[in-house]
């Protein structure tokens, strides 16, 4: 029996001296008794007119009449060139214009070319120092601290191999070829500790065992299936758990194909192994047999009550101890093979 597999307002309008007799911007124009705008009477004098807050106005020295405080009347910019009205003088006020726009151009003519000659000036000041600089080091000299030299050679860019690393060696491959397969194998290695545990499940450990005479250990026509495929030994170990005890051989062949040959050739069985408290089992009585093979190896186990008792399909422990010792010997088999190419890739090997 074989195992089974694991995001703009418009300007208001302005209203001129038109239509309604109203004055610029919306004011009415002054009603009643001669008086001025906004309601306030004209200032009166001693018979003559009087200037700004009641004072009589201002002469100047050929008889034309001034502003208040001896200042000339202001001028109007948007007076009028031919006797005011609320035209602005667009003549005078474009030569303004350009008159400013010449004077700001001149300013800063005079400012670039002081600012061309003080950069002239730190740009052949710093030449020399660099010169200088540059002939200590030819010279031998100490580069000072922080000068940075002409003559250093730029970092190099990261260079990047186009070629792909190697892939990682396969540890099935350290289990079939017998020449890659070189660690060394015992039964205490195999098998090792007095006890193990699969799943929760503790097993004791009873005895172990080793040989090169693979038919020696086996019963049934077991024996010269492992001849006829070139069985080079067999190691064993017995385990007991609730009144069930197994025992598991492992088989070692040359080749992968020889292995899996002795697996579908198996008849008979792996011979029980008794010692370390247990006694004889599977003798003269029905007893689980199965066999499976990974890689260059077989395994075989043969499963009963250490009492004698027959064993059925309804013998749930019987069958789990079966599987839980076949999957213990696989994954320590593959254990073999990963640690084996662990350190193939550790010294560049594939």
């Amino acid at each position: 029996m074989s195992f089974g597999g694991p995001q703009w307002p418009q300007e208001p309008q302005q209203q001129g001296q038109q239509g309604n007799g109203q004055p610029g911007y919306g004011y009415p124009p002054p009603q009643g008794n001669g008086q001025s705008g906004y309601g306030y009477p004209p200032p009166q004098g001693n018979g003559q007119q009087q200037g700004g807050y009641g004072y009589p106005p201002q002469q100047g020295p050929h008889g034309q009449p001034q502003h208040g405080y001896g200042y000339p009347p202001p001028q109007d910019p948007f007076a009028g060139g031919q006797g005011g009205g609320d035209t602005p003088d667009w003549g005078a006020l474009a030569d303004a214009s350009a008159a400013g726009g010449r004077r700001k151009r001149r300013l800063m003519i005079a400012g670039g070319v002081l600012t061309t000659v003080a950069v002239g000036a730190i740009v052949a000041t710093a030449i020399v120092a660099t010169n200088k600089k540059n002939d200590e080091a030819k010279n031998g000299g100490p580069t000072p601290t922080g000068a940075v030299t002409t003559t250093a050679s730029p970092t190099p860019a990261p260079t990047f191999s186009s070629v792909a690393p190697p892939p990682p060696p396969d540890p099935k491959d350290y289990i079939t070829d017998p020449k890659k397969d070189t660690a060394p194998l015992t039964a205490e290695g195999l098998y090792p500790g007095s006890k193990l545990t699969m799943f929760g499940r503790p097993y004791k450990k009873g005895a172990t065992s080793a040989t090169k005479n693979c038919a020696s250990v086996t019963t049934g026509g077991l024996g010269s299936v492992l001849q006829k495929n070139g069985c080079e030994r067999v190691l064993r170990a017995t385990y007991v758990k609730d009144g069930v005890a197994i025992t598991v051989g492992l088989a070692v062949f040359p080749s992968e194909k020889a292995a899996l040959a002795a697996k579908k050739q198996a008849t008979g069985g792996i011979a029980p192994l008794a010692g370390k408290g247990v006694t004889n089992f599977c003798h003269a009585t029905v007893c689980l047999r199965r066999a499976n093979s990974v890689g260059r190896y077989a395994y075989f186990t043969q499963a009963g009550f250490a009492n004698g008792k027959k064993v059925t399909t309804g013998d749930k422990p019987v069958f789990q101890a079966s599987d839980d010792l076949g999957t213990f010997v696989f994954n320590q088999i593959y254990a073999r093979g990963k640690s084996q190419a662990k350190a193939a890739a550790a010294r560049g090997q594939k």
